[in-house]
């Protein structure tokens, strides 16, 4: 498989055509000029060493030569190599609330991008750690499968918007049931769920799922984010808020009642999320108290670099365009190799 890392560098490539009609404008003024001294061929007879093909052969090697550099510039890539990578770690899905209760404004800049904000420190402090991404609202889906693959993970979870599912509610039991589906055979290493959400729950029984949760062998981690005493739902590209049948502000509060009964039934730990690093760092210390294993063996493939080549080839023209001169030279000209002996 062929394919260029830098893939942007190649607009580079779009230069050279306005170096050509430069270099073509140039040359063509240049002639002019020559042409108002008198006759063109009188005027060349008065400049024997001035070659009208010498510059045109060191300008198109200037000009392929930059085109070799632009592609290795642009990183070509073909092919690819492996080598096996041994993991010692933990599993843990994480089950991300993308209600529209999660657009309420009393975290900055709101509880779903403060949300994402914590996962993505928490993503950036794993090692060999194996992690999964559910999304839910009425609704639980699996957005990233679990992997070991953090950059997809960050990936997924920064272009997560609350209309991705439009099932509205919030289903916390049907989350942590989806998170308890997607992980793999069962292994010696410690799995947990880390439930982020405002604990509005009025879907399904979320105890009863984090206490299926445990007697598999995963722990449950809740995550609440938000005020008790609430904030309204604003509606994206406007001014107003979400209202009720009755036109009433809909006022959306954390339920840290709900949140600590399912940390409580699945065993795990209850943290409050705030505008500060606090529960980044309780929610660490605990996953690193989870007993690690060797989760997989993973084959890490990679693209083998083809610049080299490019390089080296922009490199030998250069190295002719400098021996090549503007004008001719008398000694080479006048040793004539194919010249018959007498």
């Amino acid at each position: 498989m062929f394919r260029f890392a830098n893939i942007e560098m190649l607009w580079l490539l779009t230069l050279l055509p306005v170096f050509v009609v430069a270099f073509i404008l140039y040359t063509r003024r240049k002639r002019r000029q020559l042409a108002e001294f008198g006759d063109p061929e009188l005027v060349q007879t008065l400049m024997p060493d001035a070659s009208r093909e010498r510059p045109i052969i060191k300008f198109s090697i200037l000009m392929v030569a930059l085109a070799l550099l632009i592609l290795a510039a642009a990183r070509p890539q073909y092919g690819q190599k492996s080598e096996k990578i041994q993991r010692q770690g933990i599993e843990a899905m994480i089950a991300l609330d993308i209600s529209n209760s999660m657009l309420a404004e009393d975290v900055a800049p709101c509880r779903l991008d403060r949300a994402k904000q914590v996962l993505s420190k928490l993503i950036d402090q794993m090692v060999d750690d194996k992690i999964g991404l559910v999304i839910f609202a009425g609704e639980s889906y699996v957005q990233l499968p679990i992997t070991c693959d953090y950059v997809s993970a960050k990936m997924f979870l920064n272009s997560i918007p609350p209309e991705l599912i439009k099932t509205q509610g919030t289903a916390i039991g049907s989350a942590i049931q989806t998170c308890i589906r997607s992980f793999g055979e069962p292994n010696e290493a410690g799995r947990c769920i880390i439930l982020i959400t405002d604990g509005e729950n009025h879907e399904d029984d979320a105890e009863a799922a984090a206490k299926q949760a445990l007697e598999a062998g995963i722990q449950t981690f809740v995550v609440g984010i938000g005020k008790t005493e609430g904030s309204p739902i604003p509606i994206p590209g406007t001014s107003d808020y979400r209202k009720d049948r009755e036109g009433t502000v809909v006022v959306s509060r954390l339920n840290e009642d709900m949140c600590k009964s399912i940390a409580q039934a699945g065993k795990g730990m209850y943290v409050h999320c705030d505008n500060t690093n606090t529960a980044t760092r309780a929610l660490q210390k605990e996953l690193n108290n989870l007993a690690t294993a060797e989760i997989d063996t993973e084959i890490f493939s990679d693209y083998n670099e083809q610049y080299q080549t490019f390089a080296l080839l922009a490199l030998l023209l250069l190295v002719i365009d400098f021996f090549i001169f503007a004008r001719q030279n008398h000694v080479l000209t006048k040793l004539d190799i194919f010249k018959e002996r007498k």
